[in-house]
């Protein structure tokens, strides 16, 4: 991998131009710096390395025009030896099997559960890093413009330019992007569609993040909203859920139906029914799928794309009986 002409090798300040307006700063640094690992991007910004206006900053900080970002030297990681090539293919084809559309700006994949969408602690194949192998000539790589929980499937929407990738981080940001979530849940909400709205906190564990219920106020808390309704039940026990998030903050909808005591079946961190046993067939994992996004294209138009059952899932529903064109009527409420 060549260095890219624009990487730092000593410290320098630059200057947030009108399209970086409103970009995290973590984006920021893969923007203007193709080929830095994300790991080493939070790591310099947690460091204190990285100044906005001359103060510390966090990785999500949000970036105004106008403002002087100090770069430390910066470094890529060591490419390793000669398998690159076959590994970038390897990578390019995985791609390619997981892509639901695609075109010159955008591309939305069917996110396999179990797959981390960026690096952490102990994470070594992870979307963000696959994506790395389909950087052009120019040094363009595609850029994620939202996130999925590792365990979650479904659709993930990718931006190809650094046009499509502002356009589309301002939609996100202005709540202009439909998700609709599929879940099956313990038990049958009453009533059976609903609003939840919550403060969320995080409470950062032993080697975990887990978010709870917090009060107005409570640092770090913020607002939750979440819109659900039954589309079919099963003797009662279990209830497959359509979802909106109104907002998208972390582990949102996992957090919300634990809080109304229907917590999504085989959720690891959410799910603790006393004396719940496991239905038959059903695996434990989570049943949680990005079932649809509905986004304004960059260009005029719009992006609406619909993810099919994982496998473990398509299993469950196999054996409960449900029928994935029912009518979901999820889609009658309220956006916001």
């Amino acid at each position: 991998m060549s260095v890219p002409s624009t990487m730092p090798k000593g410290v320098q300040t630059v200057t947030v131009t009108g399209d970086e307006n409103g970009m995290r700063l973590d984006r920021f640094f893969e923007a203007r710096f193709p080929g830095l690992s994300f790991s080493h991007i939070q790591r310099i910004i947690r460091k204190g390395e990285v100044r906005v206006n001359g103060k510390r900053a966090q990785p999500k900080d949000r970036l105004q025009t106008g403002q002087a970002v100090r770069i430390p030297p910066l470094k890529l990681d060591a490419p390793k030896p000669r398998e690159n090539a076959t590994e970038d293919q390897k990578n390019r084809a995985f791609i390619k099997s997981i892509t639901l559309y695609e075109d010159d700006d955008v591309m939305v994949l069917n996110k396999p559960m179990g797959l981390a969408v960026q690096g952490g602690s102990g994470t070594v194949r992870h979307l963000d890093g696959i994506l790395g192998s389909l950087s052009g000539k120019d040094g363009q790589r595609p850029r994620l413009v939202h996130r999925l929980d590792k365990d979650t499937a479904g659709c993930l929407l990718v931006a190809k330019t650094r046009f499509a990738a502002t356009a589309l981080s301002k939609t996100f940001r202005s709540r202009a992007a439909r998700k609709i979530y599929w879940a099956l849940v313990a038990g049958v909400p009453k009533p059976t569609q609903g609003r939840i709205s919550t403060y969320l906190a995080k409470d950062e564990r032993e080697d975990e993040s887990v978010m709870r219920i917090a009060k107005h106020g409570d640092e770090g808390a913020s607002h939750a909203v979440t819109y659900y309704a039954v589309v079919e039940t099963a003797a009662r026990q279990l209830a497959w859920l359509s979802l909106k998030p109104v907002t998208g903050r972390t582990h949102q909808l996992r957090a919300h139906m634990a809080h109304v005591n229907h917590p999504i079946v085989g959720d690891p961190k959410y799910f603790s029914k006393e004396n719940w046993e496991f239905p038959g067939g059903i695996q434990n994992r989570l049943h949680l799928l990005a079932r649809r996004i509905a986004v304004p294209h960059p260009r005029g138009g719009v992006i609406d794309v619909t993810a099919p059952l994982p496998p473990h899932m398509q299993q469950s529903w196999n054996l409960i009986g449900f029928d994935t064109a029912r009518y979901d009527p999820i889609v009658e409420a309220p956006e916001e």
